[in-house]
């Protein structure tokens, strides 16, 4: 077993204890049910009524409604009768509490569940630099205990349920000061307040420890999993990537963060957070949630047989597997330090070669910075391979290098009579079954007569002849088809190749391919939606695990998008920037600009700025620090008024929100970090 979940090879869920939110069930048996927020000012009650009404017709199971103030908390009342009143006396209302309790005890009184952030619940957030003794430490935990007790003991007296939400950019001065800003600090900081409501044997609890980085929010989730088991404790969970954005990169994190650990077993709720009407939301968290489910295994019990042994990998501190270094072309390479190269597949035949170097080039403008490194094509006959010289000279640096995919019924003594003199930045790919080490031999020599980089296909069982032999100029891969029905799901598969390779002292660098994804009748989810979300989840879970060094999107026909999004993906796993990073927090009541017209209108201004990364917040509440590893950033500070800061800091206040675009890109340029746009070409 794992130390945080049943299976890192099979979506195994997580037993949990179910949690009664209203007339909806979370954990147990229940499905994994869906949430968004409304962003609607909270005493506008008929205006954040119709968004209630908006978002359960769109399928949203549990709304949420910010609760900054106890004005605000008493207008909850009428919220939950007018919504009632319009025949959604079924769906959950959630009060979202930060600073007060006065707010959470008017809240409880009104709404099914109430959310509180513990890191700013009753605490202190100055990141004020300070050694608690241990005796001060206690002190400050008995204080707590005194302004959380009282919700404890209403919220079991009326039934209400509590979810203990932290956030990485809100930890309280004594957690960072005794565990720093880490994930083991977002769970201590959980921790203390699931203490106390047990102490009153209050239960009715669900845990969050949401990060704008999805690397943080996974390692504290898996964390927090792993101390709740050592505590005797099931809570359900609820996950989500705060500040994920906007468009394709707030869907592209989301998907990383939850997805990877949906499919490791974990999670019972969810919710998308996007810096869009939360309305869209919805269809996402839907995709993601039956996506997962259908891959949903027995337990290991129900199967009759051993878990798999588990792998190597720490799954709370990120390290990246450690390769050979490999050169694909001038100035692709392979290595650990090196970020993972993109390879892209063309729909064309090798003999339309024209149109594919044609194509190659014509992209350029449209990718910018995601540059065309290599591309994939498939050889199914002789006279595919007939062709290549061809090819390799119309391409002429308009790719790095050309991977030529094999058919593995071709015979390889037939390949080697039509394979081209040496041809610079050349690598053949070819599948490889369980008894085909001779074979695998033949086409490592064949390669290497003919100096073309191999890369090797494998099947979940390869021969351990193949794994272990030394091959330092060998890329290795997983075999293209695997079947739906397959015990493991791909991820498990490349896991279990991984540390099968570091078995054997390996070093070989991994491609992660990701194959059109197999359409369920039932998807809710439009087709690129679909080839977002399963690229996301399969590229970026192996990717935060510290594995993949090349990838490849090959469920488009499209050069660019597919290029794209492959390099999207791998700046949402934070492995690879190639164009400004923005951290832009939902919409919600507290929030004292509009957050949407506002993030597109300074992305289109600063989006090319290439390694910058800047933070777009509506208020304070997470502002400072999920801005920690934020180069700047442009915060709520008061109606109409922005707060611009480098880093934590805040270095320029109350600025006019008329002048706060312009006042940032003039704190980017003091800082040595602007760059003009290119002109545009036609």
């Amino acid at each position: 077993m794992s130390s945080y979940c049943a299976s890192r090879f099979a979506t195994q869920r997580r037993l949990s204890r179910e949690v009664q939110v209203g007339s909806v069930g979370v954990g147990g048996d229940n499905p994994i049910r869906i949430q968004s927020m409304t962003t609607t000012l909270t005493q506008d009650v008929d205006a954040t009524v119709k968004q209630s009404i908006a978002l359960a017709e769109s399928g949203c199971e549990i709304v949420r409604v910010t609760a900054p103030n106890k004005k605000a908390a008493q207008a909850l009342k009428d919220i939950r009768a007018n919504f009632t009143a319009a025949g959604f006396g079924h769906i959950p209302l959630v009060a979202d509490i930060h600073f007060l309790p006065n707010a959470a005890m008017e809240a409880i009184e009104h709404v099914e569940k109430v959310r509180v952030n513990p890191g700013n619940y009753a605490d202190n957030k100055k990141f004020a630099v300070l050694e608690y003794t241990d005796a001060e430490y206690e002190a400050e935990l008995q204080r707590l205990y005194d302004s959380f007790s009282p919700l404890v003991k209403r919220a079991k007296e009326l039934g209400r349920a509590l979810r203990i939400g932290t956030n990485h950019g809100s930890l309280s001065d004594r957690i960072m000061n005794r565990y720093g800003d880490t994930p083991l600090g977002m769970v201590e900081s959980a921790l203390e307040f699931l203490r106390i409501a047990q102490s009153h044997g209050y239960y009715d609890m669900i845990l969050s420890m949401k990060a704008s980085n999805p690397k943080v929010m996974i390692e504290a989730y898996r964390l927090l999993v792993r101390h709740m088991d050592k505590e005797g404790m099931n809570y359900p969970l609820h996950l989500g990537v705060t500040e994920a954005g906007d468009g394709e990169d707030g869907r592209i994190k989301s998907a990383i963060g939850i997805g990877s650990l949906l499919m490791d077993g974990l999670g019972d709720t969810i919710r998308v957070s996007l810096t869009e009407d939360p309305v869209y939301e919805i269809p996402v968290a839907q995709a993601l949630a039956q996506k997962i489910m259908e891959q949903w295994r027995p337990s290991r019990s129900d199967l009759g047989r051993e878990s798999p042994k588990p792998d190597s990998v720490d799954p709370f501190h990120f390290q990246r597997r450690q390769i050979s270094k490999i050169q694909l072309g001038k100035f692709a390479k392979l290595g650990s330090e090196e970020p993972p190269t993109v390879i892209t597949p063309v729909p064309h035949p090798i003999s339309e070669y024209v149109t594919i170097a044609a194509e190659a080039k014509t992209s350029r403008p449209a990718l910018g910075d995601s540059k065309l490194e290599g591309i994939l094509v498939k050889a199914d006959s002789i006279d595919d391979l007939e062709k290549l010289t061809e090819l390799c000279e119309a391409i002429n640096g308009a790719a790095e290098f050309v991977v030529v995919e094999l058919n593995p019924k071709l015979p390889l003594d037939e390949v080697s009579l039509a394979l081209p003199p040496q041809q610079h930045h050349l690598a053949a790919l070819r599948d490889f079954g369980d008894d085909d080490y001779n074979d695998y031999k033949q086409f490592v020599h064949l390669c290497a007569q003919f100096k073309i980089r191999p890369i090797i296909g494998l099947s979940p069982t390869a021969d351990d002849g193949i794994l272990s032999e030394p091959t330092d100029d060998t890329i290795i891969t997983l075999h293209s088809s695997i079947a739906p029905s397959a015990p493991n799901h791909r991820i498990g598969y490349y896991r279990q190749l991984a540390d099968r390779l570091k078995h054997w002292k390996n070093k070989s660098p991994l491609w992660i391919r990701n194959p059109k994804p197999a359409r369920s009748k039932t998807a809710v989810s439009s087709p690129f939606l679909d080839k977002l979300l399963h690229a996301s989840i399969l590229t970026g879970s192996l990717l935060c695990d510290g594995i993949g060094d090349m990838v490849s999107i090959e469920s488009d026909d499209d050069l660019v998008r597919s290029t794209r999004l492959a390099y999207n993906v791998l700046q949402g796993a934070g492995s690879r920037i190639t164009k400004t990073e923005f951290v832009a927090c939902p919409s919600c009541g507290r929030t004292l600009f509009d957050l949407q017209t506002t993030t597109q209108r300074i992305r289109g201004k600063t989006g090319h700025l290439k390694g910058v990364k800047i933070a777009i917040m509506g208020c304070i509440v997470n502002g400072p620090g999920e801005m920690a590893d934020a180069d700047f950033g442009y915060v709520g500070g008061a109606p109409a008024k922005i707060n611009l800061y480098v880093g934590k800091t805040c270095v320029k206040y109350n600025i006019p929100q008329a002048e706060a675009d312009d006042r940032l890109i003039d704190l980017i340029k003091e800082h040595g970090k602007w760059v003009d746009p290119k002109p545009v070409t036609t």
